[in-house]
């Protein structure tokens, strides 16, 4: 490890400690030569799938890409950050321990919506209305509708719906 004062290669390492967020070791450096302290991280690389595109496009898989999209659907919503990390790197490092070579963007948006579904649901609708490109409001009303029956929620426009009926009953 070279020096960032002085970039003498001699370098020894003074203190280690494992960072659990970020799945990395901390070590504290001192330069033989000038005797300046640094930090360093040492971190497993996982030999990561290529993405395959709705086209057929191959692309590495690019972890900040997809938190980017999860902090969109996420914003201004009770979701922490450390959770969408998290989710983030489990994510990550089964894809780094699966034999799969390739994964589908499919698959990467279907764990995703699983996490959003879990976490928050109105996320998970602003995720959904990009991921799964509907063709009309039709598509988004049947998604919101499908999530409200399973989670038991009254929606809205369901109240709405039914005062209405209400009042041309009165």
């Amino acid at each position: 490890m070279r020096c960032p004062a002085c970039q003498h290669s001699d370098t020894s390492v003074v203190d280690s400690r494992t960072v659990p967020q970020a799945d990395a070791i901390r070590r504290r450096r001192i330069c033989d030569g000038c005797s300046h302290r640094f930090t360093t991280y040492e971190r497993v690389e996982l030999q990561l799938p290529l993405v395959v595109k709705k086209d057929g496009q191959r692309q590495p898989f690019d972890g900040a890409k997809l938190l980017s999209g999860i902090f969109q659907a996420v914003h201004r919503r009770p979701v922490s950050e450390a959770a969408v990390y998290a989710f983030g790197r489990a994510l990550e490092f089964k894809l780094g321990e699966s034999a799969d070579r390739e994964v589908t963007t499919r698959q990467l948006g279907d764990a995703v919506m699983d996490f959003l579904r879990n976490n928050d649901l109105i996320a998970y609708v602003r995720f959904a209305t990009v991921y799964k490109d509907f063709a009309d409001i039709e598509g988004l009303l049947s998604e919101v509708s499908e999530l409200a029956a399973g989670a038991r929620v009254t929606l809205p426009i369901d109240h709405v719906a039914s005062a209405n009926a209400d009042d041309e009953a009165a």
